[in-house]
């Protein structure tokens, strides 16, 4: 089965970003399996399919809290040279969740 890469942009809202930045890492879950993230884009390679997508935080140093969990059901389509984009926004306010929205 091919791999296509799926580019996940994570971002907290303006106002918290330099606290997130500081104190924080996201994390991405693909159908049970985490991979570490960073604020920002990350690649992360996934067979074509349909995937459940969940975007989180921890704080550093954390290892099993999931805080902020937004989930998204995700379909991919193995076209030759495709990419596909997802993003993840975190509201401004605290105990807000990730919308998480593939485009």
């Amino acid at each position: 089965m091919m791999t296509v890469k799926v580019l996940v942009d994570i971002r907290p809202s303006l106002v918290a970003l330099p606290f997130h930045r500081a104190f924080t890492r996201p994390v991405v879950e693909i159908d049970g399996v985490e991979w570490p993230a960073r604020w920002g884009t990350t690649e992360i390679p996934v067979e074509a399919g349909a995937h459940e997508i969940a975007v989180f935080f921890r704080y550093k140093g954390q290892r099993a809290a999931r805080l902020g969990v937004g989930t998204e059901e995700l379909t991919v389509h193995h076209t030759p040279g495709a990419q596909s984009r997802v993003t993840a926004r975190l509201a401004p306010r605290n105990g807000s969740s990730f919308k998480v929205e593939s485009a």
